[in-house]
């Protein structure tokens, strides 16, 4: 807010102007009458710099901040020029290039996922916009219109999926700010808070039902997953020349999305996890039935790889109301394996190394709170380590 001030007796006007402080003096004296004079003028430039119509030379003709100004906004013109150049393509152009140059480097499920995004969400609202003339506001009021677009079920599209559809947007622009030199606008925009990880995992008397109720072909199926922790496409693409029953082994290095076979997630997913007896044995009996000529260790009837959505579909939800347990989606045996890990006492180390984890950290911030006797909170194991005469 600007100022009316004196300097030897001569009032000036103290306000600023695109940022810069701008004093411009007068011959008046100082007094009540052209205080009040000032402030009205005041008032009236404040007002006129608020709605974007203030001309600098309108009311200080023979002022030094003319020349600035005028200079800022020959650069301003020469900005805008340069953001609606020919050389800068549009949003769709710019994406079908960006596509093409990342699908040999992408699996095929994300390619999809990728361009599945841009075709529903991103060119709708900024395909026929130049990239380059893609503004800081645009993207924030994209996001604020993401957050009523309802989602699975009539939901609203939850702050992990805006943010996982803004990320292709994200990418697009700071890559085009690089190779048609521009500044990209994606700049101090933070990506939405995330909640805790969703995880509902069953407990050793849930999982024993669902083994109970599930088709005899897919209980190997089952006891594999929950007893493994394997990830869907992990155990959908997982092959006989991988499993060493004599050892008691599977070794995770390939992963199954979408009919594609492709590397594990991370590589930290590159692992070899332990079998229990009841895994190792469920796999005994089910190579006794499978076709030897298979590759994949379960396949459907038409000894195809297993479909995770039709397999959902008809064999994971039907077990459940089976079984009168409530529903939840099938990646819960992967959350139910590293709870059971923890409540029976393993190492945590081990537990993320048999999960594909790097480190534990997501272990105890996604689980911990599933497993009562993991993070005591009464003492009771403090006592009875002083008890002990401080030995375990």
């Amino acid at each position: 807010m600007g100022s009316i001030n004196t300097k030897n007796n001569k009032l000036y006007l103290d306000f600023r102007y695109k940022g810069v402080r701008c004093r411009e003096y007068t011959q008046l004296p100082d007094n009540k009458a052209n205080r009040n004079r000032l402030s009205r003028l005041l008032k009236t430039i404040e007002a006129e710099i608020m709605i974007g119509s203030f001309d600098y030379t309108k009311y200080f003709p023979s002022s030094n901040k003319v020349a600035q100004f005028s200079e800022i906004d020959a650069r301003k013109r020469q900005a805008k020029a340069y953001f609606e150049a020919t050389d800068s393509p549009k949003l769709h152009e710019f994406s079908e290039i960006w596509l093409s140059e990342k699908k040999i480097e992408w699996r095929k499920g994300h390619y999809q996922d990728v361009e599945g995004i841009l075709n529903k969400y991103i060119i709708p609202m900024f395909g026929n916009k130049k990239i380059s003339a893609i503004t800081k506001q645009q993207i924030l009021s994209f996001r604020s219109t993401l957050a009523k677009v309802p989602g699975r079920k009539g939901k609203e599209l939850s702050p992990s999926r805006i943010n996982h559809i803004m990320t292709p947007l994200r990418v697009m622009l700071n890559e085009a700010a690089d190779r048609y030199d521009f500044t990209s606008p994606w700049k101090n925009i933070k990506a939405l808070k995330v909640g805790r990880t969703e995880v509902d995992p069953f407990n050793l008397q849930e999982v024993e039902l669902v083994i109970a109720h599930a088709p005899e072909k897919y209980k190997p199926y089952y006891i594999t997953r929950f007893f493994t922790g394997l990830r869907t496409g992990e155990i959908d693409g997982l092959m006989w020349k991988d499993v060493n029953l004599e050892n008691k082994t599977i070794t995770v290095n390939q992963s199954l999305v979408r009919g594609e076979l492709s590397d594990v997630k991370t590589e930290g997913s590159y692992r070899v996890v332990m079998l229990t007896d009841k895994v190792a044995e469920a796999l005994r009996e089910h190579k006794k039935t499978a076709y030897l000529k298979d590759k994949y260790v379960f396949t459907n009837d038409k000894r195809l790889p297993l479909n995770y959505q039709t397999v959902s579909k008809s064999i994971w939800y039907p077990t459940l109301r089976r079984a009168k347990l409530r529903p939840r989606n099938p990646y819960q045996t992967r959350h139910t394996y590293a709870t059971l890990l923890l409540a029976s006492g393993e190492a945590p180390e081990w537990i993320a190394n048999q999960m594909g984890h790097t480190t534990t950290t997501m272990l105890f911030r996604v689980y911990s709170r599933y497993v009562p006797n993991l993070t005591r909170r009464d003492g009771s194991a403090f006592a009875r380590f002083l008890e002990m005469g401080g030995e375990a």
